[in-house]
């Protein structure tokens, strides 16, 4: 099949550093060239991909110190890709609904993946004025808000089995993986930690956008039993999830995924997480970690991750959120369209070259 992935701009294919929804692009792109697939990665011309690179801009719009508008990138790639539409069977778009205008009318069939979180006034007009566009969701409480619209199915994310390694013997210290944002509430892992008795290490991204938000927490920082490391890089990821005894994720919004759950899982580390948005469906409580509802339930649940067994937490995620599996649901996808399309007599592709 000849498949155009989309990749957001902002940061490369993979990421060097923070990035989820480009570290996703690439495991699938990765994954449908090793089937065999002609892909084409639309991206950075800092990404290193197998794939044919069709580079936007020279690097990730938020490492060049020397972009300030970022629509404008990404405006140029859309233009890119319908230059291109006539190559391809399927072209795969991630991240915001920019290419919506363009999309429908262009000689192939699309697929949409919107990695984030889905709001009916600012979403829901769009989705319904674009209800012929196929779209993909992460979770299925992402899609809740918009339940109407042309939903093809819920793909879960996936990693390749060797890209964390499991960790059999945990430390003594809780992780907190992410963003330093008032959405991710580093302040109240901090507190779930004190509460427990347990160090807490920090490694996390601080966006200019959440400045403010950082200033606040950042005295916490200073108590004796946090260490605050900085954003880390893919190299040390690792380490860092495998050596902790569980994994912090106190969201306070619902959260479409939280790629960090399953990349602790990887690791074998189990996760306490706040039961908010996809939670429920990723982690199975008493299994693969705990879920809980408030500092208190995720203090008591620290003191019992003992309970939970890593080489379990390492089984459900290569049974269930591998970049294997990905793959092979979103090529159930891209046939489920293509045969759509023939059955209309629209933006057809070649059906012959699907399997």
């Amino acid at each position: 099949m000849r498949i155009a992935q989309v990749a957001p701009l902002y940061e490369s294919v993979l990421p060097k550093l923070y990035g989820a929804t480009e570290r996703i692009v690439s495991y699938l792109t990765e994954e449908l060239v090793r089937l065999g697939h002609q892909v084409t990665l639309f991206a950075s011309a800092d990404s290193r991909t197998r794939a044919e690179l069709v580079p936007i801009c020279p690097r990730g719009l938020w490492r060049d110190a020397s972009v300030w508008e970022t629509l404008a990138h990404h405006v140029l790639q859309m233009e890119r890709v319908a230059q291109s539409a006539h190559r391809f069977d399927v072209i795969h778009y991630h991240g915001d609904p920019l290419h919506y205008p363009l999309a429908r009318r262009l000689p192939c069939a699309t697929v949409t993946t919107l990695h984030g979180l889905l709001l009916p006034v600012d979403h829901g007009p769009l989705l319904e004025e674009f209800g012929d566009a196929p779209l993909v969701s992460i979770s299925d409480d992402q899609r809740r808000p918009l339940p109407q619209v042309n939903w093809q199915a819920t793909i879960h994310h996936g990693l390749p089995p060797d890209v964390l390694s499991f960790h059999e013997r945990p430390g003594d210290y809780l992780a907190f993986l992410g963003r330093i944002s008032p959405e991710k509430r580093v302040d109240l892992a901090i507190e779930i930690a004190r509460e427990a008795g347990m160090k807490i290490r920090i490694a996390a991204k601080i966006d200019p956008s959440d400045q403010d938000y950082y200033e606040s927490v950042r005295h916490l920082f200073d108590e004796p039993h946090v260490e605050f490391l900085g954003e880390i890089g893919e190299e040390n990821k690792g380490e860092f999830l495998g050596n902790a005894a569980a994994l912090l994720f106190p969201v306070d919004w619902p959260e479409p995924f939280g790629l960090v759950m399953i990349e602790a899982l990887a690791c074998g580390t189990p996760v306490i997480a706040f039961r908010r948005g996809s939670v429920p469906e990723i982690i199975e409580h008493g299994l693969t970690g705990f879920v809980v509802d408030n500092v208190e339930e995720a203090a008591r649940a620290a003191r019992r991750i003992s309970l939970i067994k890593r080489e379990i937490c390492r089984s459900e995620f290569e049974n269930r959120f591998s970049a294997r599996r990905m793959c092979h649901d979103y090529l159930r996808v891209y046939r489920g369209v293509l045969a759509e399309n023939r059955r209309r007599g629209v933006n057809s592709g070649d059906l012959s070259l699907v399997a």
